[in-house]
């Protein structure tokens, strides 16, 4: 963890492996994963604030071993979310502002005693809201492994429901971006990042069952400057997706996260969706 106290507000701060970007935060507090291949490294952090002036402290540090990923993610309390629009840039997108909240620690439903609820409503029809929450840094992994379960308990509320992991550096952000769209496509949709438009795949996807237990597993890897899709299991069903999409350029910051979107549908129907056991796997 790493704490820059300055005389004037943060404005950015930047961590680096070896001389590479590796994660950028606002935040004046550091406290976040970092991906690294095991032998010898160095990591600068890089503070700067609101009047230029910058700050740097860095260290030697020698990896021997690495956890498999972050695990458990639906319990940390550095979830952010937005509706349609964050700092007037297009967040969720649809057509309105939902209403939503968010709740840890839920002990029912759970299959380990702590689900997040997630939920929605709002006044306006098509109405989505976007959580996301900042898991790290690393260049070093490639392969992803988007493991966890969810549960809604009006299965056929949702106009679709959205799970996402991001990698960017080095001005580069690969987006693995899947939705199933209930009531359009009845497919699953893929991201593609480039031209930032969702595109089916041959996976159908129908409402679930309302209060059940759902298994999801995103099997992702980044090739190069493209982002792969290549297995999907849902519902104890696997399917072979095996799709590529270049990744997109000219972006500014470093990190790595996962996200969870719900869309609203004609109604604006109120649903609520628990995730449990929410794991990023990463090597």
């Amino acid at each position: 963890m790493a704490t820059a106290t300055p005389p004037d507000p943060i404005y950015t701060v930047r961590v680096y492996v070896d001389g590479q970007a590796v994660l950028y935060t606002p935040n004046t507090t550091v406290n976040q994963l970092l991906w690294m291949a095991n032998g010898q490294h160095t990591v600068e952090v890089v503070a700067e604030d609101t009047a230029g002036y910058i700050a740097t402290s860095s260290i030697q540090l020698n990896v021997i071993g690495q956890e498999p990923g972050a695990l458990n993610i639906q319990d940390q309390n550095t979830w952010v979310s937005c509706s349609a629009t964050i700092s007037n840039s297009t967040c969720a997108a649809g057509l309105g502002t939902a209403t939503s909240t968010l709740t840890l620690h839920q002990s029912s439903p759970s299959l380990d005693g702590s689900a997040a609820k997630f939920s929605i409503a709002g006044n306006h029809p098509y109405s989505n809201e976007l959580y996301w929450i900042p898991l790290g840094g690393g260049n070093s992994v490639s392969h992803f492994t988007y493991d966890l379960w969810f549960y809604v308990d009006q299965g056929d509320a949702p106009q679709s429901l959205e799970f996402d992991v991001n990698q960017a550096f080095g001005g580069t952000r690969w987006t693995w971006g899947s939705q199933c769209d209930f009531d359009q496509t009845h497919h699953w949709n893929v991201w593609d990042p480039l031209h930032e438009v969702w595109v089916p795949i041959p996976v159908p996807c129908d409402h679930f069952p309302s209060n059940t237990w759902i298994h999801l597993i995103w099997t992702l890897e980044r090739v190069g400057n493209q982002v792969h899709y290549m297995t999907l299991n849902v519902a104890d069903q696997t399917y072979n997706v095996d799709t590529y999409f270049t990744a997109q350029p000219n972006w500014y910051q470093e990190e790595i996260d996962i996200a969870f979107q719900m869309d609203g549908n004609y109604k604006q129907q109120p649903f609520s969706v628990w995730l449990d056991e929410v794991n990023l796997l990463a090597n």
